[in-house]
Formats: structure tokens, C-alpha cells, sequence
């Protein structure tokens, strides 16, 4: 039976007067950014679409900006929120090029951005949807407030705080300082090694993350590589009795802690920067300590970690081998083979390449100075120097895709050192 057209009128001016109210009593949303590594710029807000549309954050004399992670406030829990992502306007500069323009927007957008009610667990969005320069996402929260970033955030604090829980909490790992950063900001380390063996009986390890302030999914690579490291694993712990292993979850921890993304900062990238006179207080505490392992003959492993390029499938970055001398070739080849084999497994980050990308005189006028190179040309002749770039804008690029990545790395490392002769 058809309802009376008052009826109908009455339910109407009832659901708008409700729609009205609801919207009045909603609170205005708000953008936060005033905190340890956030970035965010171009903020418009629409509280009557409940969207903000907004570009990274960043001085591009800090490095590209790419990088965004801020807070929004005035949520009420279980409504849908639109984030329309735009590419920096900022102009950079690009090597070997006289023109400056801005940075290709893809740099910026990942497939899923990454949100966080409490600052501690990362979850994806789902997927984002172009619509002409703007990359689209919705989210419902449920609570007032919600983080979100390009990627899962990884401050210096953060890098502090894990350091020193793994010191507690273990007598044979130790919370160091590598140095302090010209912003007088402290690079925590962890130093590792278990047992009587003597220094000059254990192979040598180091791995860092983050020379590239925006790569935030390198550190925590570099953080489930410390989490299998100090397992209870029987080959974890073989690995701590033979072995001493530095890890440097962030060493760009200025451009981290600020928001910028660090990538070709001036006056020099951090991964540019290896050179007999570097600008920057970490390259120059990291080439000492590694040149200190290099002069005892044991610079065994060298890992650099970051993210690549939005759909580069390279997994590890390496020199030509005409430049190099057996047995480095060889293994190196062999290191790369065992963690191609265990990570691929894992299907982190898939697809992505066993076919290593070669960083020599074409791939960047610095090439010499880029760390893993550096330390290939300084090392010893049995030295491992690699870059190895995890894959950032998959469905797997999380906090755990990450972090299996790293424990398999570190799986790999003491399968490899394993197949070594024993140090004497």
C-alpha cells in the first residue's frame, strides 16, 4: 500500500533534519603536523565532504618531497574520510639535467597509504584511485583522531627507543651512539656479540638503513634483521658468537626527524657523501668504523638499505665486475643468490628481480661515492658491499613484509658466513 504523500514528505523533512544536525554536531576536521617526522603542505580541508586534499610536506633543499605523514583530528569514529594526495609543486634539481621541475608526483603515491589509530600499529588503506593529478584514498576510522603517511613511519625516536629495548633485554647486544648528527640529534647503533671468540676471530657486519630520509620501510628491514638476530634461533645464535654485527636503523636521522625527504639534499645526499671528505657526521663516523673492520681484514658484510623507485623490481644494486676482483665476485654472487632464495620465498614483496641493477659510471656522476660502492673498491678482498632496495608500493610493503624481509636477510647473512671457512 502507497503511503500518503504527507507521509512522505514528513519522512523526508525528518531525514534531512537529522542529516543537518548530524552534520552541525560533526567536529570540524584538522590537520596535525606539528611532530617527529611529519611532513604536509597544500592542506585544504572540506568538512562538508569531510575530504583534504593536500601535497608532501618538505624543503627540497632537504631532499626530494615525496615524504607526508600528518594527523587528522576532529573525526567522529566510523565516519568516511577522503584524502586527495597532489604531487609537490616544490622544483628540484635532477643529476645531470640544468633544468629544475617538480618531482614526478608517482614518488609520492603509493597504491595504498599507510594510517594508524595510535602511532604504533601501521595498517594499508585500501587501494587509491587516480583522478587526474590527484591520487585518491578513503579511510573510516574508528576513533577521533588517525594517523596517516606515505609509508609506515620510523623516527629517530623510534630507532632510540627499539635500540635500547634490545639492550635491556639482551647482555650480548649494546645501545651505542655512532655520532651525533649536525643537527645535534644522536644515531643510535647496536653493537652485537656473544661469547668469548675473540674480536679478531669473527667475521665483521655491518647494516644501515635510511641514508634516504623518505625511504622509512628500509629501517624497518634493518629492525627485523635485529628481531632475528637476537632470537632464540640456533643460527641466530651462531651468528652472535661468530660474528660482530653493527646496525644503524636510521642514519639520516635530521631529515627523518623533520619531515624532509633527504634524496639529493644539498649540499650533498648522504649516499653520495662517501668520500675522502664527507659533509655529513654520520658518513664520517660509518667510514671510520667500517674502515677500522676493513683494516683488521674483517669486512665481511656490508648492507645498505633502502626503497626504490615506485615499480622498480631490483632487489640489490651492485658494481660492475670489471671493476672488481675475484673472490669478491664470487661472493658476492653467492650472498646474493642464498637471499634472493629465502626472501622470494617469503613472497614479501613480489614481483621483483634477481637480476642485480649495475651502479657504475652511467648510473650517477657520484657513483664512487655511493656507500655499498665505496666500500666494494676500499674493501677487503673478500668483502660483500651491497645495496639492497625493498620494494615500498606492493600490498606487502608493511611493517611485517618488512620486517620478514630483514629476518630472512639475516637468515641469508649467517647461511653465507656459514659456508665460509671458519675464521681461524
Amino acid at each position: 500500500m502507497k503511503k500518503a504523500p504527507w507521509k512522505l514528505l514528513a519522512g523526508w523533512l525528518l531525514y534531512l533534519t537529522l542529516t543537518l544536525c548530524s552534520a552541525a554536531a560533526a567536529e570540524p576536521l584538522a590537520v596535525a603536523s606539528q611532530f617527529e617526522g611529519a611532513s604536509v603542505s597544500g592542506v585544504e580541508v572540506d568538512n562538508g565532504t569531510r575530504t583534504i586534499k593536500f601535497m608532501p610536506g618538505g624543503d627540497p633543499v632537504r631532499g626530494w618531497p615525496c615524504w607526508w605523514y600528518f594527523r587528522i583530528d576532529g573525526i567522529t569514529p566510523g565516519e568516511t574520510i577522503t584524502l586527495q594526495l597532489r604531487g609537490s609543486t616544490a622544483t628540484v634539481d635532477k643529476p645531470r639535467s640544468p633544468l629544475q621541475k617538480p618531482l614526478a608526483s608517482s614518488w609520492a603515491m603509493p597504491a595504498q597509504a599507510t594510517f594508524s589509530i595510535d602511532g604504533k600499529t601501521w595498517l594499508h588503506t585500501g587501494k587509491g584511485s587516480k583522478d587526474g593529478e590527484l591520487m585518491i584514498y578513503t579511510l573510516r576510522p574508528e576513533a577521533a583522531s588517525v594517523f596517516v603517511a606515505w609509508g609506515p613511519p620510523y623516527t629517530p625516536s623510534d630507532a632510540a627507543k627499539f635500540v635500547r629495548a634490545m639492550s635491556e633485554k639482551h647482555p650480548f647486544a649494546k645501545a651505542e651512539e655512532l655520532c651525533r648528527s649536525r643537527g645535534e640529534r644522536p644515531v643510535p647503533m647496536l653493537h652485537v656479540l656473544e661469547g668469548n671468540r675473540k674480536t679478531e676471530q669473527r667475521f665483521g657486519i655491518w647494516v644501515q638503513a635510511r641514508q634516504h630520509a623518505w625511504e622509512s620501510g628500509s629501517s624497518w628491514v634493518a629492525h627485523g634483521f635485529v628481531e632475528w638476530l637476537l632470537s632464540d634461533d640456533a643460527d641466530a645464535g651462531w651468528l652472535r658468537q661468530h660474528a660482530e654485527i653493527f646496525i644503524v636503523p636510521i642514519m639520516d636521522v635530521d631529515n627523518t626527524a623533520t619531515g624532509n625527504g633527504g634524496k639529493d639534499a644539498v649540499p650533498q645526499d648522504h649516499n653520495r657523501d662517501w668520500s675522502p671528505q664527507p659533509h655529513w657526521n654520520e658518513i664520517i663516523a660509518a667510514q671510520r668504523k667500517v674502515g677500522d673492520l676493513i683494516a683488521e681484514g674483517r669486512m665481511d658484510v656490508f648492507l645498505d638499505l633502502h626503497n626504490p623507485s615506485p615499480d622498480d623490481p631490483t632487489f640489490f644494486y651492485i658494481l660492475p665486475s670489471d671493476l672488481l676482483k675475484e673472490p669478491m665476485i664470487g661472493l658476492r654472487d653467492r650472498f646474493i643468490e642464498l637471499a634472493y632464495g629465502r626472501i622470494s620465498k617469503i613472497k614479501p614483496l613480489i614481483p621483483m628481480s634477481n637480476r642485480p641493477k649495475v651502479t657504475g659510471a652511467n648510473y650517477h656522476p657520484l657513483w664512487q661515492q655511493i656507500s655499498a660502492n665505496w666500500v666494494s673498491m676500499n674493501g677487503n678482498p673478500h668483502t660483500v658491499s651491497l645495496c639492497l632496495e625493498t620494494i615500498w608500493n606492493g600490498p606487502n610493503s608493511t611493517t611485517e613484509g618488512y620486517r620478514a624481509v630483514g629476518a630472512n636477510l639475516a637468515a641469508a647473512t649467517r647461511e653465507y658466513l656459514g659456508e665460509r671457512r671458519e675464521k681461524p
